[in-house]
């Protein structure tokens, strides 16, 4: 049976903490489909979502309508900030819990997982400029200051917006295996060499 992995997008959703994620995981879902893996995109009402920075994604699926998931992937972005006080997406961020085996995040996704209580007296980490803003929503969150990802079991936090490439490469080698995530890594070209 194909398991799925599910990309949540929404306004204000940080390009890049979307597509790096997207990158990895449907590269090796399309190159290694035997192992059993799918990748799509979903949001509350499905259709165009508009990015942090003006990019126009395309959700595949809504709320209602996406295939049950194994995996949810919750990118960060300008778009989170309101949904810290979005009662409704708060409590469907919490009905996941009950229904997604593997919940992982980047950026300042962790922080509507921390303000749906999700992280409650968990490690995590977030985009280094909120990670006071992760301690303050709970407190009893111990905040990773220098991880690039948190691998807490059930759920997996990343660092900010390159990280989640790194979360995503990381949710290759524990879903599949080490030797997958290193082919994927090489294929998509993925040898970060700053030039600063």
């Amino acid at each position: 049976m194909t398991r799925t992995v599910g990309l949540l997008l929404f306004p204000g959703v940080e390009e890049l903490d979307a597509v790096g994620p997207w990158e990895v995981l449907a590269f090796w879902t399309q190159h290694f489909p035997d192992d059993g893996y799918t990748v799509f995109t979903f949001s509350l009402d499905g259709g165009p979502v508009t990015c942090a920075k003006g990019m126009r994604i395309e959700a595949t699926y809504s709320f209602d309508t996406a295939p049950r998931r194994d995996v949810l992937i919750f990118p960060g972005g300008m778009g989170t900030r309101p949904m810290v006080n979005d009662e409704p997406m708060l409590e469907w961020t919490r009905a996941q819990r009950a229904v997604t085996p593997l919940i992982t995040s980047v950026c300042t996704g962790s922080l509507v997982l921390a303000a749906a209580g999700l992280l409650a007296g968990r490690p995590a980490t977030t985009h280094w400029k909120s990670l006071d803003r992760l301690a303050e929503l709970d407190p009893s969150i111990a905040v990773r200051t220098e991880d690039r990802y948190v691998d807490d079991g059930d759920i997996i936090t990343s660092a900010g917006v390159s990280a989640g490439i790194d979360m995503a490469l990381h949710l290759v080698r524990r879903l599949a295996s080490a030797q997958r995530a290193a082919e994927v890594r090489r294929l998509i070209q993925y040898d970060p060499e700053p030039p600063v």
